[in-house]
């Protein structure tokens, strides 16, 4: 075996994990002599894992000396509060699923695309078959026109200027004003539908929620066959979007 001179990785993690907790206790930075000194590491050794962290992104150098966290830290924060968000209002399309006996579906606006945060589907409840992101299906999908009715015109007119309106199947309606002629006027208002415009043999219909001031839609899809059920899926899709609203808007 080995021997044991230098410190082992597990102590090398552990010495930068007190760093990282020494450098978030000082919003405005701190020095390396500083951050040495309030984790009892060696001078050389604060100085090596720092100049490491930095290189990495997760610690920055300010220009008097001192160090405060990182973008990459700060990014991995704001994925965990997303994750935590999500984990709150799992159980509510869970149930929701269960009721509607059809998938639950939950999109976001964020970095100017329409993204999936989130489908909670079963075996007796598949997932419409994404062959298509929705990045690039947002005029075809009940989820993407949710968000785009909800967005303001000029917010609107960037995304339409950025996304060309595919052809995914013969119902998908590729021209923007007719698409925003059917967006300010939807039959179910405030409730969006699809049918059959993402892939034939299925409809969805989606209502608007919000998570702070991110636009985003909750929904369902079902089969064709159930059309006439749309009406009755929207009356119970409004107070479960209100729900995980309230849930997204509370603070972590």
């Amino acid at each position: 075996m080995g021997g044991h001179d230098g410190p082992t990785l597990i102590t090398s993690v552990q010495r930068a994990m007190r760093l990282l907790e020494a450098v978030s206790a000082h919003q405005n930075g701190a020095p390396a002599k500083q951050l040495a000194r309030e984790t009892g590491l060696p001078l050389a050794t604060a100085y090596h894992l720092l100049r490491t962290l930095v290189h990495d992104g997760y610690v920055r150098k300010l220009d008097d000396g001192g160090f405060v966290l990182g973008d990459k830290l700060q990014a991995l924060r704001g994925t965990g509060r997303a994750q935590a968000l999500l984990g709150r209002v799992r159980p509510t399309l869970a149930a929701l699923r269960d009721e509607l006996a059809s998938p639950a579906y939950l999109t976001f606006y964020e970095e100017g695309e329409i993204r999936v945060a989130e489908i909670v589907d079963g075996p007796g409840t598949p997932r419409v078959d994404l062959w298509v992101g929705f990045e690039d299906a947002g005029h075809a999908t009940a989820l993407g026109k949710s968000v785009l009715r909800e967005m303001d015109v000029e917010a609107r007119k960037d995304y339409l200027a950025r996304h060309h309106l595919a052809d995914l199947t013969p119902r998908t309606v590729t021209s923007p004003p007719e698409l925003l002629r059917r967006l300010e006027t939807p039959p179910l208002a405030p409730a969006v539908t699809d049918l059959e415009e993402y892939a034939l043999g299925t409809v969805c219909v989606a209502v608007p929620v919000y998570s702070g001031n991110t636009i985003g839609s909750l929904g369902v899809s079902l089969p064709a066959n159930r059309l006439s059920r749309l009406p009755e899926i929207r009356e119970r899709l409004l107070p479960t979007a209100s729900r995980v609203t309230r849930s997204l808007s509370l603070t972590i």
